[in-house]
Order: C-alpha cells, then structure tokens, then sequence
C-alpha cells in the first residue's frame, strides 16, 4: 500500500518566542524559504505524495496559506485541525481517518535533515518492519526522547526526556510506521506532564514483539527550536548552496556561494557568501557577510550584517553597529541614524519591532 506523509505543524513556538507571537514556529525562514517547504520536499524526494498536515487552532491558518494546495510541490495535502497539543500520538490519533489502512511517514514540521529519508524507506521495504525511527547521538539525552539499541539495529526501550538517560540516542521527531500503530495509541494514558507520548507508543509496538528498527540521520540534523537553533540552521542550509545571480548588481562585490533573487539589488555593497538575498531586497552601501538570509522586500542601508536571518520587509538603516548572530522578524525596523559608536549587536526581535539607536 502507498505510504502516507503526516506533519505535524501545531505548537505554540513557545522557546522562540517573540518570533511567534506573530507566526507559527514552522514557518521561520531557513536559508530563504520556511522550515516547513524543507519538510514537504523531504517527503516528495522519498516519493510521498499524499501528505496530511496536522495544524493547531492559533497557527493554521497562515500554514494553510504558507502551503496553499500542494500544487507547487505536486502533491495533495489535506489540513488536520488538532484541537489542543496533547501530544505527537494525540496528534497520529488525530489524523487516523486520513491515514486510515496505510503506512505512513510522521514528519515534526520544525526539523531539518540534510540527508533526507530515503533510507527509511530502503528500510522499511527491504525488512517488512513495522516501524523506523530516525536517531542521532546528543549530548544531553535528558532533553530528548531516548532509544537503547541492541546490536542488530532494533529498538528495545524507549523512555521521554528520561534524568537518567540509558543511551545518547535521542529521537529527531521522523518515524515511519504501520497501521498498527493506531491500536496501541489507543491504549495510551496521558503522562504526567499531560500529553500522549510517542515514545510510550513506540515502546508498545516494542512490548508486543513488533519490528521496530532504528537508523541514525544521514549528514546533520537540526531541531529549529530556540534562536541559536534557527541561526545554526541557517548555516547549515546555506552552506549547501551555489552560486545564483538573478538580481541587479551596481558597483557590487559578490564573493562566493550567493544567491541574489530576481528583482534585488545590491548597490556599492559587498555580500560574501555563503548568503541569500532574496527578491525586491536592497543593500546599498552596505556589507552582508557569510551564513546570512535576507528576505523578500528587505532594506540593508549603510550598515553590516552577518551570522543572521532577517525576515520579509525588514529594515537595518545606517547601523554604526555590525549586527552578527541576530534574527529579525517580518517589518522589523532598526535605525542606527545619529549614533557614531561602533560595537557589535546581537538582537532578537519580533515582527513590526523598531529599535532606534
């Protein structure tokens, strides 16, 4: 049977806040497009063309508009409303009559993979397993789900944000399972911090005797979940770019990896790559340096930024400051006019902000 893509694109954001005052978490650009469209593309390159997307009351709307029909993609999509966020297995439960018999795909719409899922799917259809798990060692595995391995590869035990971690495994928030699932989910209590885990649900396929396999991510893996997170993200994604140049050049310096949009000018300036500047952007007078995303409709005036994403329509007008490691929301405004002092900034600020300094 064809398998079934299911994202999960609720959640209030509440660790990246103010940026999600004002969006859903999912939709936060990366390297020049949102979280999300890396996720549908995942899914696509595996072959999955049916794809449910689970979507919460305060954010759905804007992932409705974000993705529009699936046309872009040339997939179907069919939005899941979950009323509350009680959990990953609440929100499978959820989507049940749209999975219905198949296998499919869970895929957190806030994760980023660079080497894609196909060898889940290898995997899936070469051992007839019930069920594949992404891993990948962490540091902390207090903060994360946790999966013990035995030597063949399969799964024995998992525990959720566990203060005593049996392993360094932790779950990236990817699984493919089988229609079994939705008979244990229906089993499940809530946990003590009220949700319906998938690591409890995972763990009664384990209690069962069914196949549950475990693979470690190809290349990185991001959780796009805190500033930090979003800025390493942006790294990462367009440290894998080349070199694309659609926009208008006057007097510009463009070394390296960068992508200029159609439609963006770069006037007396420098941009060193990698970056992205994207379409009816302006950087005049101005330098943006390596691992920076600049959005749609955006304004660079005399001033210098690196390490940083600045969103649709934002502005950083004549910044005596170089701003570095910041992230700036949709129609921010930062106007340096009139101060002299040179330093380094670092902000993090919510869409519509004006900072004068």
């Amino acid at each position: 049977m064809e398998l079934k893509g299911l994202i999960l694109s609720g959640g209030k954001g509440t660790r990246l806040r103010p940026l999600t005052h004002t969006r859903a978490k999912q939709l936060i650009p990366i390297g020049g497009k949102p979280n999300l469209f890396y996720v549908v593309e995942d899914l696509v390159e595996a072959g999955i063309r049916d794809i449910g997307v689970v979507i919460s009351p305060e954010t759905g709307d804007e992932v409705r508009e974000a993705l529009g029909n699936g046309e872009r993609w040339g997939v179907r999509l069919t939005f899941i409303l979950q009323d509350a966020p009680l959990g990953l297995a609440d929100a499978i439960r959820t989507a049940q009559p749209f999975l219905g018999d198949s296998p499919f795909v869970v895929y957190l719409g806030d994760n980023l993979l660079s080497g894609g899922i196909g060898h889940m799917l290898e995997t899936y259809r070469r051992q007839h397993c019930d069920s594949v798990l992404l891993l990948t060692e962490v540091e902390d595995p207090r903060a994360f789900g946790v999966a013990v391995v035995d030597d063949s590869g399969r799964v024995t035990r998992l525990l959720e944000k566990p203060q005593d971690p049996p392993s360094n495994l932790a779950l990236v928030g990817v699984y493919l399972f089988k229609p079994v699932i939705h008979q244990v989910i229906a089993t499940l209590k809530p946990s003590g911090r009220g949700e319906y885990e998938i690591t409890e649900a995972i763990q009664g396929l384990v209690d069962r005797g069914l196949a549950v396999e475990a693979l470690k991510v190809r290349g990185w893996w991001k959780d796009t979940g805190k500033p930090e997170d979003l800025l390493d993200a942006n790294r990462l994604s367009l440290s894998q770019i080349g070199r694309r140049i659609e926009g208008e050049l006057e007097e510009a310096q463009i070394v390296g990896e960068v992508i200029i949009e159609k439609g963006a000018r770069v006037l007396r300036s420098t941009v060193r790559g990698p970056a992205y500047i994207g379409p009816g952007a302006l950087i005049e007078d101005g330098f943006v340096g390596p691992y920076t995303a600049i959005g749609k409709n955006a304004r660079l005036i005399a001033s210098e930024v690196e390490y940083s994403i600045l969103m649709d329509e934002s502005e950083v007008l004549r910044l005596p400051y170089r701003l570095d490691s910041s992230v700036l929301g949709e129609k921010v405004v930062v106007d340096g006019s009139g101060n002299t002092r040179r330093h380094t900034l670092q902000l993090i600020l919510g869409d519509r902000s004006r900072v004068k300094l």
